[in-house]
């Protein structure tokens, strides 16, 4: 996957040793843990949204659980790279983020990572019905591990 990052809130990114990635969606948003240190993630159960919109309380959980040093927003450029909604509506969430709980946010071109997502899925011989198996927490775990590759 192609991929730069796009954005930051952060001039230094490579000093943050643990972040919450997003896979920005309007009704489910996937969730991963990344460490810097092993440069991984991990995916975590996604989170319901209505309008692009996720219950505050289930994300303030997830930020007193995992304690992350910033947060990593994938943004959902069209594959030509043009801006589109969705990445309006991504970098809002990202901005609502920063001011609820005052640490950095990074936003990383995200083309393509679900859809390597589903790839894996199927390799691994998992079903196709991806509403039933998830692939967004899959997703933010490779917007992740490749903001950490990007900026290591």
């Amino acid at each position: 996957m192609t991929v730069t990052s796009s954005e930051s809130v952060n001039d230094k990114p490579n000093t943050e040793q643990s972040v919450l990635g997003f896979d920005f969606g309007t009704t489910r948003m996937g969730v991963a843990f990344g460490q810097r240190v092993l440069g991984t993630a991990r995916p975590l159960a996604p989170l319901k949204a209505k309008e692009g919109i996720p219950n505050w309380d289930e994300i303030a959980k997830l930020v007193e659980e995992w304690q992350p040093d910033a947060f990593v927003v994938g943004l959902p450029l069209d594959m030509d790279g043009a801006e589109n909604e969705m990445c309006q509506r991504a970098r809002k969430f990202a901005k609502r983020l920063h001011g609820r709980f005052n640490r950095p946010y990074h936003m990383m071109d995200e083309r393509l990572s679900s859809f390597e997502a589903k790839g894996q899925v199927i390799a691994r011989g998992g079903n196709r019905n991806f509403k039933e198996n998830s692939v967004d927490g899959l997703a933010a775990q490779m917007i992740v591990e490749t903001w950490f590759a990007e900026t290591s």
